[in-house]
């Protein structure tokens, strides 16, 4: 079985060095790479055990995600998954179900284990456990949602830009008539997204009333469905619907559909979270797409300076919106025969992705 001095002969580097990046310590990318593709190699595995009574640590960091159904929170946690493995520590995952009793029997079965280092992407508005954790001196980042009272840093997307953009594109097409899907009242995302969007169209000159708001109890397809079926039922329906989540906007597709009413002709949809199987729905739908990888590897790094008792920023990533078929957009156009085709569109990139 190779041991640490084997890995430091086939990296070409000194076992202090292999040591400090199976701890998380950097150097340089290069090197890292090289002793990391060593471990692999050679199958190694450090002695957790013994590097924990050594330093303290256990090299393993936890994450609390709200709900893994959600293609989106799915995919981020890949991300964290992947970002901690490739720098030497192992990531126990507990899946809260938008549930905060649940979220707090996970937090209290992490930090029995002695996690290095906790991430949260909290379900509802967060839970008192969260401060325990902050409390207990354990190493803290929160995830995508931020929490009241809690003096942590946060990692998540900042929609500015995006829903800047889309309330220009909605007003573009003609639409003057647009309403919002929101998560549950009062959590902090949903409560962001809404008052971004209302200010974005008001320098349009178009209003979102409170009866083209609707708050779903959850962040379900369900939800979705239930609030489509209230707009509808308006005695003046919207002519555009923002869903600020990917299964909400599902429901929402749903209920148009029982209707007998077709996107973009009757209802334009537009989903906060993209995912990759909306560049090939009918129509292909428009959405504001997160950087869904980039925030997994922030929040990975960001914990890792909380770790080693650096100081720690909060990071905002920008959202940005990918226009396709779903607000009433014309068709791409096609190249005419015998000439060179112009620069691709991100719509087409990513649709022959």
């Amino acid at each position: 079985m190779a041991n640490i001095k084997d890995v430091a002969e086939r990296a070409g580097v000194s076992v202090a060095t292999v040591s400090r990046v199976l701890n998380g310590h950097g150097p340089v990318a290069e090197t890292r790479e090289r002793v990391l593709a060593a471990v692999r190699e050679l199958g190694y595995r450090p002695n957790n055990v013994a590097r924990a009574l050594r330093t303290a640590r256990t090299g393993t960091l936890g994450l609390v995600i709200s709900d893994l159904t959600n293609p989106f929170f799915t995919e981020l946690a890949d991300a964290v998954e992947d970002a901690a493995r490739g720098l030497g520590y192992s990531l126990v995952i507990g899946n809260a179900g938008e549930r905060p009793e649940q979220q707090d029997d996970y937090i209290r079965t992490l930090l029995d284990r002695r996690i290095d280092g906790l991430l949260v992407s909290s379900a509802g508005t967060g839970s008192a456990m969260i401060g325990e954790v902050v409390a207990s001196g354990t190493p803290l980042v929160l995830l995508d949602r931020t929490v009241p009272g809690i003096d942590a840093p946060c990692v998540r997307a900042d929609g500015r830009t995006a829903l800047t953009e889309l309330a220009a594109h909605l007003a573009a097409l003609g639409r003057r008539r647009p309403a919002i899907i929101v998560a549950p009242a009062g959590t902090p995302t949903g409560g962001e997204r809404l008052d971004l969007f209302r200010t974005a169209l008001a320098a349009h000159g178009i209003a979102l009333p409170d009866e083209r708001v609707g708050a779903t109890p959850d962040l379900q397809h369900t939800g979705g469905r239930r609030v489509m079926s209230g707009f509808l039922d308006l005695p003046e329906p919207p002519d555009a619907v923002l869903a600020t989540d990917n299964l909400m906007a599902l429901g929402a597709m749903d209920e148009l559909r029982a209707r007998g009413l077709r996107v973009p002709d009757d209802m334009a949809l537009v989903v906060y979270d993209d995912v990759p199987w909306f560049a090939h729905t009918d129509p292909p739908l428009t959405a504001i797409a997160q950087p869904t990888r980039e925030l997994g590897r922030a929040a990975v790094r960001t914990l890792l300076e909380r770790i080693e008792g650096r100081r720690a920023e909060s990071v905002l990533l920008p959202a940005h919106l990918v226009i396709r078929r779903s607000c009433g957009e014309p068709p791409a156009r096609t190249p005419a025969r015998g000439t060179a085709p112009g620069k691709r569109t991100e719509e087409e990139e990513r649709g022959s992705a």
